[in-house]
C-alpha cells in the first residue's frame, strides 16, 4: 500500500489536487507536494512607437521623384514641375526628413526606410510613447509586458530561492537587446509592436525602480511507475511549468536541489514509494504479459513431436532481434479485416514510403487499421509527440470509397507495444512497433507472437475497449459541435472495432440521418472483408428509415450509391440474401428516391446490374416480404 497522504509531507491546502492527481492517474504516487514563494521583478517602462499612415498626392510625386527619376529634381525643380509654390514643396520635403523618409540633402534622396514605407503606400507618423509594465520571471527566464501593474500581496511562505539556486541576472531590464524587447512586446499580445503593419517599438526607457512581485508556486514530487522514475513538478495552481520543472529535475540530478532539504524526504521514503507504486504499475497488462511469457518457456521446453499437437491450440512463440520486422511484416500481411497497433512512439523511420503502401494495400481490401500512440499520461506532456507530417500520411490513406483507411490518435499512459491481427494473432513485448531504428544490430529486443485464443482474446478486449472508450469521446463532441468530419472519424473507429449496429443507432438517437451514406461506406467495407455478413438486422434497421428521407435532401446521391454498392456486395457473396432484404416496402422506397433506375423493374434486375456476374435467383422465386 502506499504511505496515506497524512504521513507524507503535503501542505494541506494541495491534499485535495494531491488526490485528484492520484485518482486520474492510478499507478502515479505524489511522495511530496509544499508551497513557495518566489519573487518577479515589474519594472515601469516607457516605449517609443512608430507606425505609418497613408501619404498624401504631394508626397506621393515627391518620394517618386527620388526613386524613379534618373536625376532627382531639387524642391524648386519639383515645384517648377508640378507648378507649385515652392514654400509648400519644401515644406512637405521637411515634414518627410524629420519622419526619416528623405535624406536631408539636396537633391530629393529616399533613405532606405523611407523606400520601405513606400512600398506600403505609407509615411511614418511622428513617434509617440505609452507606459507599460516589464515583469521578468527568473524561474523561468521569461520576460512579459502587461498594460496594467500586477497585484502586489503578501505571501507568507518559504522562499524558494532559499532552496534552489535562482539566476537573477536578467531582472535587469536594460540588459535586453531593442530586438529581444521588441519580441516580447509583440508576443505580449499588447499590440504595441505589429511589424506586418508596420507598427514598430523604436526604444524603451525605465522611468521606475524595478519592485518586487510575490508569487505563489506549488512543488511536487512524484514517483511514476510506468517510466520508473521520480519526477519533480512545478505548478502555478493545477497548471504544469514544464520548461522549470525539466529544470529543477536537471538540478535534482546534478545535486544542486536536495528533497531531503525541500522536504525532509528520506531516501528510505522513495524507496519504499517506488516499491508500492510499482506494484500497481499496469496490474492488467503486466498479468497478461507474465501468462504470455510463461507458456513461451513452456514451448520452448516441449519436443518437437509434442510442439505439434500444441499448434492445434495456439502457441507462444519467442522472436528476437531480426526475426522481429519480418514476423511484424508477415503477420500484418496476413490480416483479412483488422489490425490494432498499440506504439508509444511513430517515428518517420518506420512510417516511410514503403510502410505507406503496405498499409493502403491492406485498406485496399477491406482491412480496417487502427494505431494507438503515447506514454506520458497527458498529451501536452509527450516528449516525443508524432511527427506532423507522418500523421498527414497515415492519414493520407484512404479505403477505395474515400473513407479513412488508418485512424491514428493518443491515447496515451501506456508503454506496451502490442499488435493484434483479425483477433488471431497477438504480438507483444519490447519493440517499438513503429519507432525502432531500422537498423540490423542485434539490441537483444523480443517480442512474443502469441495464438492461442483466450490470451489473444484478453489482449484485444482490453486493446479495442480503450479505442471504444476514445471513439464514444470523439462521437460526443462531434455531436456537440455538428461536425461531420469527426462524426466520419467515429463511424469508421466504430466500424473497425466491429460496432456497425452501435454506428447506426447512434445516427438515429442523435436524428443524423445525413451520415447515412457514410455508415453504408463503412458497412460495405467490412463486407468486402467478409467481417460484416450480409445477415446483419442492421441493413432492416437502415432500410426501416428510408420512409424518413425526401427526395430533395442534399445526401440523396451518395444515399442512392452507398445502397447500390451495399446490396451489390451482399449479393456477390450471397445473392439470396440482397433479394431477401428487398421487400415489397423497400423496393416501393427504393423507386421513390431513386436507389432503384426506372429501367430495372424488377428487385432481381436491379441486384443484377449491381452486381458482378452471379448466379441471381429466378424472378418467379418467392422472396420474403420483411
Amino acid at each position: 500500500m502506499f504511505l496515506a497522504s497524512s504521513a507524507k509531507p503535503i501542505d494541506n491546502n494541495l491534499r485535495d489536487l494531491v488526490n485528484e492527481i492520484e485518482v486520474q492517474s492510478p499507478g502515479l504516487s505524489v511522495l511530496a507536494a509544499r508551497q513557495f514563494r518566489y519573487s518577479l521583478c515589474q519594472t515601469h517602462v516607457e516605449v517609443t512607437i512608430k507606425e505609418p499612415r497613408q501619404f498624401n498626392v504631394l508626397e506621393e510625386f515627391i518620394i517618386r521623384a527620388g526613386i524613379e527619376l534618373d536625376s532627382p529634381p531639387t524642391a524648386d525643380e519639383l515645384a517648377s514641375v508640378l507648378g507649385l509654390d515652392p514654400i509648400f514643396v519644401r515644406s512637405t520635403i521637411a515634414t518627410l526628413q524629420k519622419l526619416q523618409t528623405l535624406e536631408v540633402t539636396s537633391p530629393i534622396t529616399v533613405t532606405p526606410e523611407g523606400r520601405l514605407f513606400y512600398e506600403k503606400g505609407t509615411v511614418p507618423q511622428p513617434p509617440y510613447s505609452e507606459k507599460i509594465y516589464a515583469v521578468v520571471d527568473p524561474l523561468g527566464g521569461k520576460l512579459t509586458f502587461h498594460s496594467e501593474p500586477l497585484n502586489d500581496t503578501v505571501v507568507n511562505l518559504p522562499e524558494l530561492a532559499e532552496f534552489v539556486t535562482i539566476d537573477n541576472t536578467i531582472t535587469d531590464i536594460s540588459s535586453f537587446s531593442l530586438e529581444e524587447l521588441q519580441q516580447n512586446i509583440q508576443a505580449s499580445g499588447l499590440a504595441l509592436h505589429v511589424p506586418e503593419d508596420g507598427k514598430i517599438v523604436i526604444s524603451c526607457k525605465v522611468i521606475a525602480p524595478t519592485k518586487k512581485i510575490w508569487k505563489t508556486i506549488s512543488l511536487f514530487v512524484l514517483f511514476d511507475a510506468l517510466e520508473n522514475k521520480l519526477n519533480i513538478q512545478l505548478r502555478k495552481g493545477k497548471q504544469i511549468l514544464k520548461s522549470e520543472s525539466n529544470w529543477l529535475e536537471a538540478l535534482e540530478a546534478e545535486g544542486k536541489m536536495s528533497l531531503q532539504a525541500l522536504y525532509k524526504l528520506s531516501d528510505e521514503t522513495i524507496s519504499f514509494e517506488r516499491k508500492a507504486t510499482l506494484n500497481q504499475k499496469n496490474a492488467e497488462i503486466e498479468a497478461r504479459l507474465e501468462k504470455i511469457q510463461q507458456k513461451a518457456l513452456e514451448t520452448a521446453r516441449l519436443a518437437s513431436a509434442e510442439q505439434k499437437k500444441i499448434n492445434l491450440s495456439g502457441t507462444v512463440v519467442q522472436l528476437r532481434d531480426g526475426q522481429i520486422p519480418q514476423a511484424f511484416s508477415e503477420v500484418l500481411n496476413s490480416a483479412q479485416h483488422q489490425i490494432l497497433i498499440y506504439s508509444p512512439w511513430v517515428s518517420q523511420k518506420v512510417v516511410d514510403e514503403q510502410f505507406l503502401l503496405l498499409l493502403q494495400t491492406l485498406a485496399n481490401r477491406g482491412v480496417w487499421i487502427l494505431i494507438g500512440h503515447g506514454i506520458a499520461r497527458r498529451q501536452e506532456d509527450e516528449d516525443k509527440p508524432i511527427p506532423a507530417p507522418v500523421e498527414e500520411k497515415l492519414r493520407a490513406v484512404k479505403t477505395p470509397d474515400g473513407l479513412p483507411g488508418i485512424q491514428v490518435f493518443w491515447l496515451g499512459n501506456s508503454h506496451v507495444k502490442e499488435v493484434i491481427v483479425d483477433g488471431k494473432i497477438y504480438l507483444c513485448g519490447v519493440h517499438s512497433w513503429l519507432s525502432y531504428g531500422g537498423d540490423d544490430l542485434p539490441r537483444g529486443e523480443s517480442v512474443y507472437k502469441v495464438t492461442i485464443p483466450h490470451q489473444v482474446q484478453e489482449a484485444y478486449e482490453f486493446l479495442a475497449n480503450r479505442f471504444k472508450n476514445h471513439a464514444q469521446k470523439l462521437w460526443e463532441n462531434a455531436v456537440q459541435n455538428r461536425d461531420t468530419q469527426l462524426a466520419t472519424d467515429t463511424l469508421c473507429m466504430w466500424g473497425a472495432i466491429g460496432m456497425e449496429e452501435m454506428a447506426l443507432t447512434a445516427i438515429q438517437q442523435n436524428n443524423w440521418l445525413e451520415l447515412l451514406p457514410v455508415w453504408l461506406n463503412v458497412v460495405c467495407h467490412g463486407l468486402k472483408s467478409k467481417k460484416v455478413s450480409g445477415d446483419s438486422g442492421s441493413f432492416r434497421t437502415a432500410l426501416s428509415l428510408l420512409d424518413q428521407l425526401p427526395t430533395e435532401a442534399a445526401f440523396i446521391k451518395s444515399l442512392r450509391q452507398g445502397w447500390r454498392k451495399v446490396i451489390g456486395a451482399i449479393a456477390t457473396n450471397n445473392p439470396q440474401q440482397a433479394l431477401n432484404l428487398l421487400s415489397d416496402e423497400v423496393w416501393h422506397e427504393f423507386v421513390r428516391l431513386a436507389i432503384a433506375q426506372p429501367t430495372l423493374n424488377t428487385p432481381e434486375q436491379f441486384i443484377a446490374a449491381h452486381t458482378p456476374s452471379q448466379n441471381m435467383p429466378k424472378q418467379s422465386q418467392k422472396r420474403k416480404n420483411k
